[in-house]
This record gives structure tokens, C-alpha cells and sequence, in this order.
């Protein structure tokens, strides 16, 4: 059987638009006598098409409020998008972020359980992984303990190590690199590397740290207030947003 020429994608995105509703601050007085406001949309990602290679590695910068979560979270399937297509090839997917995926009542150990069986993993393979991703973490006796007990650097360690260790297709990673001390950062970054050695394995990276989104990508999106302003080239496309931010 002939290798095949063409890398196929991973993940296609294609028009995607999501839009936030919001109401306007009123007191309950105001709103028990007067009619309720028309709600208002705030389109934070904005008609974006982009495309990932099976294997590869795309980081996504952009300036804070311009979209990079939300559409990381569309992908991650958190919310669906208002209107577009997201296609991810029947490849399972992670999402490492703050704040996603934990049930703050319950310990880390309790979360670690729940989050692999909403990966899709059993619970033999989770208990399996169980020890790795203890040790990996480095939380200690908070392992046992309420998630809404933790510091956000607990939180990302804990995160991290789920979905580290519990290995999926597609993994997308939101700042959560960048979270934590310096020897746990650079022992995730190794771990990080270390995964995406494996050339079928394709990330997306949300970050603001140049050398980081450099170092370990092959193609950058920049978005910029909800919309795809440039993709291409990691130096050249870094080039070109850091001269527009420090312009």
C-alpha cells in the first residue's frame, strides 16, 4: 500500500460566528415596571475559516477580548457556534484551560474520574493513568480535596496532568502553559513536546508568549476583534503582530 502524499486535515473551520448575548444593568424596581430591554449581541468570532493538518501545530495570538478562547471553546465543543461548521474528522479532543471541565464540588481525584469518562475513556483506563497523573500534578493531599479549594496554579497543574496523561487526538491548550511556577512550567513544557513528538497528534495553542507560540508551532492565526487577520508563517506572522501591538 502506497504512503499517502497528502496529510489530511485534522480540523476544519469553516464561517464560524459566535455571539454572546448581553442585557443591559437595571435595578429589580426597573424591572419589575418597565418592559425588559431587547436583548444585544456581541459577535465575538466572526465569520473564521482556518484548517489543521493532522499532526500539526497551530498556535493562535491575538490581543485579550479579540476571540482566541471562545473559539477555542467552540472547537472544544463547550458551546456551539451560532452559525459555521466545525469538523474535527471523528478525532477525539481535550481542552486545557481554567475554569473548564471541573466540578468545583468535587476533589481532584473525583475530577480526574469524570473528566477522562467525558473524554470518552473508561474507568479502567482512567484508574489505570490514576498514579501518573497524581504524581505528574503535584498537589498533594489536595488531590482529596474540593477543586474550589485550589489556586489557579493547582487548578492548571491539575488540568494539565488529565490531559497529559490521558492522551487524545486532538489536544487545545489555553494559556494554561504559562500558569504555575518555573520548574512545573518547564516540566509541562517538556511533557508538551514530549506529546507532540507524535506526528498524528494535532494541537492548537492559545498564548501570548512570543517565544513559546515561536519555538513550537508550524503555522500561527492571528485574530484580532473576532476576525482572522493573518495566517501563515510563525516569524513572519509574530513579525507583523508584535509591530502592530507595539506600533
Amino acid at each position: 500500500m502506497e504512503e499517502r502524499e497528502l496529510i489530511e486535515n485534522a480540523i476544519e473551520v469553516k464561517e464560524v460566528c459566535v455571539n454572546y448575548k448581553s442585557l443591559h444593568n437595571v435595578t429589580i424596581r426597573h424591572s419589575a415596571f418597565r418592559k425588559r430591554k431587547k436583548e444585544e449581541e456581541f459577535k465575538a468570532v466572526k465569520n473564521v475559516s482556518f484548517s489543521v493538518k493532522e499532526g500539526g501545530i497551530l498556535g493562535i495570538v491575538g490581543k485579550n477580548g479579540s476571540g482566541k478562547s471562545t473559539l477555542l471553546r467552540s472547537i472544544a465543543g463547550v458551546f456551539s457556534p451560532n452559525s459555521g461548521s466545525i469538523d474535527l474528522k471523528n478525532h477525539s479532543i481535550s481542552l486545557m484551560a481554567l475554569g473548564i471541565g471541573f466540578k468545583e464540588s468535587l476533589s481532584g481525584r473525583e475530577n480526574i474520574i469524570l473528566s477522562g469518562l467525558l473524554l470518552g475513556f473508561t474507568e479502567r483506563e482512567i484508574l489505570d493513568k490514576m498514579s501518573g497523573i497524581i504524581d505528574f500534578a503535584e498537589i498533594g493531599d489536595f488531590i482529596d480535596k474540593p477543586v474550589n479549594t485550589y489556586s489557579s496554579g493547582m487548578h492548571s497543574k491539575l488540568a494539565f496532568s488529565i490531559t497529559a496523561m490521558l492522551e487524545t487526538d486532538i489536544m487545545l491548550v489555553d494559556e494554561v502553559l504559562s500558569v504555575g511556577d518555573e520548574r512545573f512550567k518547564n516540566k509541562s513544557m517538556s511533557k508538551m513536546k514530549e506529546l507532540i513528538e507524535d506526528k498524528n497528534r494535532t494541537v492548537i495553542i492559545v498564548s501570548h508568549s512570543i517565544e513559546l507560540l515561536r519555538e513550537m508551532c508550524d503555522e500561527i492565526l492571528w485574530m484580532h476583534d473576532g476576525e482572522v487577520k493573518e495566517m501563515g508563517d510563525p516569524d513572519e506572522v509574530l513579525e507583523h503582530y508584535l509591530k502592530f501591538m507595539t506600533g
